[in-house]
């Protein structure tokens, strides 16, 4: 891989139900989009443009746990107030994914439907009218067991490889890999996230010099979400 570069989008302003991101995005002044360029896209701005946002009681801080409930297929863990859920799409993630943060107060945004779904149609919207042969990631913020803090990870991608599956290549002094395999989009969506942060405004970001093995039709996120039957902690 050569040199990767990171730039936020900056100029994208406030989206609303409806908005078409791909229009937003091809009429930002800081993208100057390539073809083979991924885009990551903050979920909250895919959920505001889908419509995707509940009215809650903006005075009262659990207004939003019947919503946890609702969006959750099971629910794992509960310790005061934080609920550990499974959502629809399959992803174990604190409070369903449900988010209070960068909307108006008094509203609750819920994860996109099927951000699979969310990223084709963004890129081929780009791709379509503009043009730009790029791949797109949803991302959104997930804590992780065993480790402190938060990561951006992907909950929704569109050409560009899910995983990559480096089974059967050797490592830098020949031996076989048995197990590795890479979660790429979780990867590129993390990097993203160190010029997007968490309170800076910016929901879009190019990350270029991406392998370009890793592009092309058909991966989904649901690739990375491990089959409970693999799963030791569940």
């Amino acid at each position: 891989m050569a040199d990767l570069e990171i730039i936020a989008i900056h100029d994208i302003g406030e989206v609303r139900p409806g908005d078409d991101l791909a229009e937003l995005i091809a009429a930002a002044d800081d993208a100057h989009l390539q073809d083979g360029d991924c885009l990551v896209i903050t979920q909250k701005v895919v959920s505001k443009a889908e419509g995707r946002l509940v009215d809650i009681d903006p005075t009262d801080p659990l207004s939003h746990k019947p919503l946890v409930e609702a969006e959750s297929v099971r629910i794992l863990r509960r310790r005061g107030e934080l609920i550990i859920s499974q959502t629809e799409h399959g992803f174990v993630c604190a409070n369903a994914g449900i988010d209070l943060s960068n909307v108006e107060r008094g509203q609750a945004a819920l994860l996109p439907v099927d951000s699979d779904r969310s990223a084709r149609g963004i890129r081929d919207r780009l791709r379509a009218r503009h043009g730009h042969d790029v791949a797109v990631i949803i991302s959104d913020t997930f804590g992780r067991p065993w480790r402190r803090g938060v990561t951006d990870v992907a909950i929704g991608c569109a050409g560009i490889r899910a995983v990559a599956d480096l089974r059967g290549t050797t490592d830098a002094l020949g031996r076989e890999l048995m197990v590795t395999e890479v979660a790429v989009v979780d990867e590129i969506a993390a990097a993203a996230d160190l010029v997007m942060g968490k309170a800076k405004g910016v929901a879009v970001a190019i990350v270029r010099g991406l392998e370009a093995e890793w592009f092309g039709q058909g991966s989904v996120v649901d690739e990375i979400v491990r089959d409970p039957t693999d799963d030791l902690f569940r």
